[in-house]
């Protein structure tokens, strides 16, 4: 492994194409006058952008932290068609789901996400029987057209050989359907890098410290640059609130007496490395509307999630115990006890879903994407899902072009009118850059290693030839940065050149998954932030 006294050597020079400084970046956003400025880089926002942009809008985007960096780097990593929502009787909100679940695993984003069969097990004395799943998963299917395979039932046995931690007692039976699976934050990262192709201006870590008003009406944001203090503004004709958790606090910067416009639930998830391959996902019924995840996720996995009021800080939400526990004793409905042990766990991580404001169980309400219009003219968005982020993102445009008083619409082409299933940057079969990568390595000294070029493949596609040959060109690169992880120093360069990476959480928690499988350690975060610091 590289040591820590060669690291400053490592990736001095910028690679070709690199994205411009911030303070470039900076003085581009405050000298123009902007269509639009979205203040919030998590998926809501970042979807918008990429749209307002493919319709010829002058886009900025700008985030108080990184890109994903809140909830939409904290879901379940999910792309699916909601089975518990047939329990409601949405079956068009089912198939509208799969509809966009298709779409992105299949055309735009295959070579960031994967299908997964899920298998949701039956017991005695459990919320649901056989007949009633077997059913749902049947009808789940169909209305994906059975794209997946057709929803059915088998027996105990045959689940228990694809997962082999299946608890057995009691266990009746085991519907099966399938969804498909994503790394949120690197799928989030993708489309903000569409957004930029497609001509968005774009900057994280810039936290907007009040609303710019002309005649009353909001245009545009005043804004300080988080890593070194430099003070700035932006002027748009229209300003979109896309803050997520922090939407109601950004409305009250335009009218400080507005009134709240949701509420928001905790979703915590606890990572565990795995004692046994898992060839299939597990969604237990707790009762008659929740249902637990063990997910098999980037090698490890994935447990969760609750689902509870939050009315603190969203900044200071985390895992307490009490979240422990509840996930660890909801698993064990169907997970066998040794490989829930604590000494298992790597990370744990919780995320705030925006809900419409209202009474009633949060686990009951609807996952809708709530718009408002301020007394300024800023227009909030909040809520949604994430699988349905492209179509949020469409909708928002439609809105923004029926608003009545502005001219956007005058300048933006339709939504009708634009490529419905426009690809995400890097799109390929991620088995063929797998291949290539394994194939193509440098003619001196070692190819590359298995599962760096899968990993590479999957969360770049295209994109990971461009790894490969800073790696080749400088040898040091396709070190591994820890060694029971694929991940090479090679990708924090790229990350820090090309993916806006600033801080070594930016790095190690979301442009790779150091972090979650517990290996993000102190010298690992030193050499990262050297490498941070090297940027031109």
């Amino acid at each position: 492994m590289t040591t820590l006294q060669s690291v400053p050597a490592l990736g001095t020079h910028p690679a070709a194409g690199s994205l411009p400084g911030r303070a470039e970046t900076r003085e581009q956003l405050a000298r123009a006058t902007y269509d639009l400025l979205v203040i919030g880089g998590g998926i809501l926002g970042i979807s918008t952008a990429w749209h307002a942009a493919q319709a010829g809008l002058r886009v900025a985007l700008v985030d108080a932290g990184d890109f994903a960096g809140a909830t939409s780097s904290a879901s379940s990593k999910l792309l699916h068609g909601g089975l518990r929502y047939l329990q409601t009787g949405a079956v068009k909100l089912v198939a509208e789901n799969h509809f966009e679940r298709r779409a992105v695993s299949r055309e735009v984003a295959p070579h960031l996400s994967n299908p997964l069969t899920f298998y949701l097990p039956v017991y005695k004395g459990g919320p649901h029987g056989a007949a009633k799943l077997g059913a749902g998963v049947f009808a789940y299917s169909a209305l994906s057209a059975f794209g997946d395979g057709v929803g059915h039932v088998i027996s105990p046995s045959r689940a228990r050989r694809d997962v082999p931690e299946l608890r057995t007692d009691g266990l009746k039976a085991v519907a099966v359907y399938g969804d498909d699976q994503m790394n949120d934050a690197r799928m989030a990262l993708m489309t903000v890098r569409a957004a930029v192709a497609a001509g968005a201006t774009v900057l994280n870590h810039a936290e907007v410290t009040g609303l710019r008003f002309t005649k009353s009406r909001v245009s545009g944001a005043d804004l300080r640059d988080r890593t070194d203090g430099t003070e700035f503004g932006v002027t748009a004709r229209l300003v979109l609130n896309a803050t997520g958790p922090w939407v109601d606090h950004l409305r009250r910067m335009e009218d400080p007496n507005a009134a709240p416009s949701i509420r928001l639930s905790k979703g915590a998830h606890l990572v565990l490395k795995r004692t046994s391959p898992w060839r299939a996902a597990l969604a237990t019924p707790i009762d008659k509307y929740r249902i637990t995840f063990a997910l098999p996720w980037e090698d490890m996995l994935l447990l969760g999630t609750t689902d509870e009021m939050y009315e603190g800080d969203p900044a200071d939400v985390s895992v307490t115990e009490k979240d422990t526990a509840q996930i660890l004793d909801e698993a064990a409905f169907s997970v066998r006890d040794q490989q829930l042990s604590r000494d298992l766990i790597t990370y744990s991580f919780a995320g705030l879903r925006v809900l419409p404001g209202g009474p009633g169980d949060t686990s009951q309400a609807k996952r809708e994407t709530v718009v408002t219009e301020g007394t300024g003219g800023m227009l909030s968005i909040a809520g949604g899902k994430w699988t349905t982020f492209r179509h949020i993102g469409r909708t928002i445009m439609n809105k923004l072009a029926a608003l009545p008083g502005h001219s956007l619409a005058e300048d933006m082409t339709p939504m009708s009118g634009l490529p419905r299933k426009l690809p995400l940057p890097g799109i390929a079969n991620p088995r063929a850059v797998e291949h290539r990568l394994l194939v193509d390595g440098p003619a001196p000294g070692p190819r590359m290693a298995a599962d760096t070029a899968r990993h590479l493949a999957t969360h770049y596609g295209s994109l990971a030839f461009d790894i490969a040959r800073l790696a080749n060109d400088d040898p040091a690169l396709a070190e591994r940065i820890h060694p029971d992880a694929p991940e090479i120093w090679a990708q924090v360069v790229y990350a820090r050149d090309h993916e806006w990476a600033e801080t070594a959480d930016d790095v190690l928690r979301r442009r790779t998954t150091l972090t979650i499988r517990g290996l993000a350690t102190d010298d690992i975060r030193g050499r990262v932030e050297g490498l941070l610091t090297q940027r031109s």
